[in-house]
């Protein structure tokens, strides 16, 4: 089984001065240890709302730390302090609309104001990345619909392959044609 490198990159200008603690980071670690069966090594960051130094941190874990996927937590509303979409889309080779189009809808069901989020994804070499609500609650709430995609589409782009916990959550994979 591959060892599965994954980033948690948490933006939040308060956590990261210590005025609240981060609650956040533990939930996105708590939710892929229950769906993933691989070892997982984290490289955790938490830092303030800063679109330069988001940057950094997105490029420090997938070019140099080589993560397979690597999750933001927070900055995704329509606050000005709010880039980390425009940073994620800033160091993408490829975006993949579809996991915040999916997240904005599930999302929905729960808070009216979802549709202020602006969620992101994509793929920067064999890395997939994607954007989070900073709330530990809509964390959970917008992982599960998405989480069943992503092992098939880092499977795709050459990334580690990551074994689902069935138990948790139904991983997606297409079945193999078979060979005549």
């Amino acid at each position: 089984m591959d060892i599965i490198k994954i980033g948690i990159l948490t933006l939040s200008d308060r956590a990261s001065s210590g005025i609240y603690e981060d609650k956040a980071t533990a939930e996105v670690e708590r939710i892929l240890n229950s769906y993933i069966k691989n070892e997982i090594i984290y490289f955790k960051e938490l830092i303030p709302d800063d679109y330069d130094l988001i940057i950094k941190k997105l490029l420090y874990l997938v070019d140099e730390k080589e993560c397979d996927l690597v999750i933001t937590s927070g900055g995704t509303g329509p606050a000005l302090r709010d880039v980390t979409p425009e940073a994620t889309e800033a160091v993408c080779d490829k975006l993949m609309p579809g996991f915040g189009e999916l997240m904005r809808l599930e999302s929905l069901k729960f808070v009216p104001t979802a549709i202020l989020s602006r969620q992101s994804a994509g793929i920067r070499n064999k890395s997939f990345i994607i954007n989070l609500p900073g709330n530990p609650k809509a964390i959970a709430e917008c992982l599960e619909p998405v989480f069943p995609a992503i092992p098939y589409c880092i499977d795709l782009i050459g990334g580690a392959y990551i074994e689902g916990n069935d138990e948790a959550i139904q991983v997606f994979r297409p079945k193999k044609k078979c060979q005549n």
